[in-house]
């Protein structure tokens, strides 16, 4: 099972993201636009694990989440990586409050007592909207995201985190939830 665990967004914000990918270039071919269904905040993409896994990995986040309360993230800016000259990845920006950056830390550290990889990098929340396929006709799409850098999408309340399978299919990846752990309750 490919999985990982994420955080969920809120339609009506999902809804504004559609919007903003019709008005930069939906019609763009350079450009693999992720569903609006499928925009998550990803806390840990473990990659294929065994069914005997879920369990453990369950049990580690049902405490975990008993040691956390609700929260709040603001969604807000859009950019790309590595970087506009080169761009792979275009992003709307979460910002990395403490509560966040100690929720995915915390996952990170109790799901490496189970084997998972520590995370190597930095942590830099973001929601992907799109994956650059062909740069050619880049430009224009790239030049309008940028126009979106300061702006505020809103506030969501972080109640849960979930733990997802991804199934991969020709017409793109298809998510499905496989346990949901309610933070600050005794799951």
């Amino acid at each position: 099972m490919r999985s990982f665990i994420a955080i969920d967004i809120p339609g009506a914000i999902r809804a504004t993201f559609n919007d903003i990918i019709r008005k930069i270039g939906a019609d763009s071919r350079g450009v693999k636009w992720v569903q609006a269904q499928n925009i998550h905040l990803t806390l840990k993409f473990m990659g294929d694990i065994s069914d005997d896994l879920v369990p453990m990995i369950k049990k580690r986040l049902l405490l975990l989440g008993s040691t956390h309360r609700p929260f709040t993230v603001d969604i807000r800016s859009a950019g790309v990586f590595p970087n506009f000259r080169n761009p792979n990845v275009l992003w709307i920006g979460i910002e990395a409050s403490e509560r966040l950056k100690s929720l995915f830390m915390e996952i990170d550290a109790a799901l490496s007592e189970i084997g998972f990889k520590r995370e190597g990098r930095a942590f830099s929340p973001h929601l992907t909207i799109g994956r650059v396929k062909d740069r050619r006709a880049i430009d224009p799409v790239v030049k309008e995201l940028a126009t979106y850098k300061d702006t505020f999408f809103g506030t969501i309340e972080v109640r849960e985190i979930l733990l997802m399978e991804s199934v991969l299919k020709p017409s793109g990846a298809e998510y499905s939830e496989v346990a949901a752990i309610r933070l600050g309750e005794d799951n």
